[in-house]
């Protein structure tokens, strides 16, 4: 399984590693900052590795390049034939390493600003075909109701399979306003179906925060980016000095496919005081990094239920992790992805970089969730509810018998009984409505 060249920046170190300790041990993580790309980084790793190379490994990728050169079907330009040799080599190590040129650069830049032209999904290449890790929130993808773990097989009309995944990936963007249509295949489902599309100006806003309840706040973080952390302190600032300190938090990290490591740390400082939050350890001495909670938690202990399913990647979950492994949080709903390492871009010149896994990372706990993802507090299948159907009645309660005697204090009730009283929150979104009431039960609780 291969991260395809969607420059997702699932948990991306943005630029060199050789940058970020000094900085990371330095500086509060509150708002912390991409470390700047160096272009001499790539030549330093190159400098201090191992230069032996057997002769005969020479000889036979010779043969092969000038076999390939001489006959294969088609007359391929040299750039063309090296390109692909590099890109293999790549591809080979794990799903997310991967050779970049100007184009794929300026598309990890797009997709950590969050401005791109596209649909809206974050995808892996899997045994030749794409699968979709999350649909970003208020997109077309996630309006047209793709789900995580759905497969694409076609992409107008062309099936899909590992000679033409590149161009199969490239489809997807496009200028606003361009029509395109997936065959997909929907997880547990054996009958693809075919989605028209418009492609659009995707402009993700990662952070939304607004009222769930009287009291309890709903924080959704569709990705990490940039301006993540630093947007999530002002928006979540804003709602308590205008709502006052809230009773208990949701924090919604369903489909969140990653992003950006830094980002991660600072979301995770918001909500904790101490504590450690993630560690990271490959085989560079500045790979080697931890990271730590500084004092300030926004929520100032409120109770906190951490909303997460199979989409939840990444940096999400170095989030998760580090809420779970503090007791900063339960974490309700699904295991998550299970990405638990760290991708680095190398410069090899201005418009060239190679972007490679250079780290695994551990929770605070000293728990690595690669392939494993992380296991919920409380398991949630995916599941929705429907409101059923009641036969009238005369007398439902003790307002409809006759002669009852009223209330005292009727018409004083101040509203705050709770909004779901006719299930309308659990139609809407049913792991939702549980995550409310249990976080309802936590904070009677710290009471």
């Amino acid at each position: 399984m291969r991260q395809h060249p969607l420059r997702l920046a699932l948990a991306l170190v943005f630029g060199a590693v050789a940058t970020l300790p000094a900085q990371a041990q330095q500086k509060p993580l509150k708002q912390p900052d991409a470390p700047a790309a160096s272009s001499s980084t790539a030549a330093k790793v190159v400098n201090e590795a191992d230069d032996s190379v057997d002769l005969d490994d020479i000889r036979n990728f010779t043969r092969v390049y000038h076999i390939v050169q001489q006959a294969y079907v088609e007359k391929l330009d040299n750039k063309t034939i090296m390109k692909a040799a590099i890109s293999g080599m790549l591809q080979n190590l794990d799903p997310h390493s991967e050779y970049l040129d100007k184009d794929g650069l300026a598309e990890l830049d797009e997709d950590t600003t969050g401005q791109y032209g596209g649909l809206g999904i974050e995808v892996l290449q899997v045994d030749g075909s794409l699968k979709i890790v999350a649909p970003i929130d208020d997109t077309p993808a996630s309006r047209a109701g793709i789900k995580p773990g759905d497969i694409i097989l076609k992409v107008d009309g062309m099936v899909i399979d590992g000679q033409n995944i590149d161009e199969a990936f490239k489809k997807l963007r496009g200028d606003p306003g361009s029509k395109i249509t997936l065959t997909i295949l929907h997880e547990k489902s054996d009958k693809p179906i075919d989605m028209p599309l418009v492609r659009e100006r995707i402009n993700v806003t990662s952070v939304k925060v607004r009222q769930l309840d009287p009291g309890y706040v709903y924080i959704r973080l569709s990705q990490f980016q940039e301006d993540t952390s630093t947007d999530l302190e002002k928006k979540l600032s804003d709602y308590i000095k205008k709502n006052g300190a809230p009773k208990g938090a949701v924090l919604d990290l369903r489909s969140n496919p990653g992003g950006l490591l830094t980002s991660a740390v600072g979301v995770a400082d918001t909500f904790l005081d101490s504590g450690g939050i993630v560690s990271t350890k490959g085989r560079l001495p500045d790979a080697n990094l931890n990271f730590e909670a500084h004092p300030g938690d926004l929520l100032n202990g409120a109770p906190m239920v951490l909303l997460v399913d199979n989409g939840t990647a990444s940096a999400a979950e170095i989030v998760s992790g580090a809420l779970k492994d503090n007791h900063r949080a339960l974490i309700m709903g699904r295991r998550t992805f299970g990405k638990g390492v760290v991708q680095t871009v190398l410069p090899l010149d201005q418009d060239h970089a190679v972007k490679i896994t250079t780290a695994r990372y551990y929770t605070p706990n000293g728990t690595s969730i690669q392939a494993e993802g992380i296991k919920p507090d409380i398991a949630l299948a995916d599941l929705a509810v429907s409101k059923g159907d009641t036969a009238p009645s005369l007398i439902g309660s003790e307002a409809d018998l006759p002669n009852h005697l009223a209330n005292e204090k009727a018409g004083k009730d101040d509203g705050k009984g709770g909004s779901d009283d006719d299930g309308k929150l659990a139609i809407e979104d049913y792991a939702l409505s549980q995550a409310l009431n249990v976080l309802k039960g936590l904070s009677l609780v710290r009471k």
